[in-house]
């Protein structure tokens, strides 16, 4: 029977959802990590992807050593929660936690944070015997998994599983699949002109990348693929036929040929579109991080499955249609599932996260270093 100490989970939680730590401010949270992580034995590196993307941390990679003859096992949640996070007051209520109301709480994903700390306490306290782990705190996640995306898979390429806890969904439901994702940013020339006086002059950039819109395959395009246009803007006064539009938009998709498909699709729509005005389309393509999925049978699924009916749980396994730094570990070469955690209504003011949820996700990720 896996046991943790709720009531020191807890306020642990409630002291990590009070530290500041938006995207790329992610300072005082690593400073946190490291000092309560050092008295462990932990190894702990962090690596300069803050300076390259603007920020103020990096991603943080801690190890301790095991018993070597175990499977490696890397964890991962990230240090950074949306906005509006600054101030939080976390408000603990009969049977959840949630935040005033004028912040998101951060469970998102403190909460896996926190009970990676106590997974750490429990297994020293308790002597539970495990395979060498590392816990990868990750910053930048919700921008676009900035820190995992910059990672240097040299320095996590020994791991043989790893597991994100950063999922919403009833403790115990575990994501298999993943979809590839892909940023779509456009600009549209136009010409310039007087809106009144010689509107026939212009090529109204707006109108064009209008109308590519109208032409274009949006919303859900089939059960594994997706695309939206995000940003739109344009113009500068009413009486200015527009010369630019600046179009981001993005496309996902599970399966690669279908997301290669899309793209090309949504590509050519606004050059053709473009041309055919007599003005000219610039698209360019980012590839954010690729696709993953898992069998049942697939070792890194059926671990934790074991752990979670060791501790009681009916393990389910479901598709996402967004992304994780799930994506790209698994990309990096770590078999890698995303683990639920029982937060709900994450990036809004009113996110919260049930003390029993907040509790057994703890309990699982000590029960999945007990199933090597």
């Amino acid at each position: 029977m896996v046991a943790v100490n709720r009531d020191r989970l807890i306020q642990e939680f409630i002291e990590l959802v009070q530290i500041d730590s938006h995207s790329r401010d992610e300072r005082r949270m690593a400073d946190t990590l490291i000092a309560k992580l050092k008295p462990y034995g932990f190894e702990i590196h962090e690596d300069d992807t803050g300076a390259k993307v603007g920020g103020n941390t990096g991603n943080l990679i801690c190890r301790l050593q095991g018993d070597q003859r175990k499977p490696t096992i890397l964890f991962t949640c990230h240090m950074d929660t949306v906005q509006p996070g600054k101030g939080i007051k976390p408000q603990v209520l009969e049977d959840r936690i949630t935040s005033d109301g004028t912040t998101v709480l951060g469970a998102d994903d403190k909460a896996g944070v926190a009970g990676l700390l106590e997974m750490v306490r429990v297994l020293d306290e308790q002597k539970l015997p495990h395979g060498n782990l590392i816990l990868l705190f990750t910053m930048g996640e919700e921008i676009g998994l900035l820190g995992s995306r910059h990672l240097n898979g040299d320095l996590i390429k020994d791991a043989d599983f790893g597991f994100a806890f950063d999922s919403n969904g009833s403790v115990g439901q575990i994501v298999t699949q993943g979809p590839s994702q892909a940023k779509v940013e456009v600009v549209i020339h136009g010409r310039t002109a007087h809106a009144g006086v010689n509107p026939e002059a212009g090529i109204s950039a707006i109108k064009v990348a209008s109308t590519a819109i109208s032409r274009m395959k949006l919303g859900r395009i089939d059960q594994e693929t997706t695309a939206n246009i995000g940003m739109f803007n344009g113009g500068v006064a009413t009486n200015i036929v527009p010369e630019r539009a600046e179009i981001v938009a993005e496309a996902r998709s599970l399966a690669q040929r279908k997301l290669d498909a899309q793209l090309e699709h949504m590509k050519s729509t606004f050059e053709q579109t473009a041309q055919e005005a007599g003005g000219r389309a610039e698209v360019e393509i980012t590839r954010m991080y690729p696709a993953f999925q898992f069998e049942d049978e697939d070792e890194v699924v059926q671990i934790a499955k074991r752990a979670a009916k060791a501790l009681g749980f009916e393990p389910s396994t479901v598709s996402s249609g967004g992304g994780s730094d799930a994506n790209v570990l698994n990309g990096l070469g770590v078999p890698t599932v995303n683990l639920a955690i029982g937060y709900e209504k994450i990036h809004t003011v009113d996110e919260f996260i049930r003390l029993d949820d907040l509790e057994q996700a703890a309990r699982l990720m000590v029960a999945i270093t007990q199933e090597m």
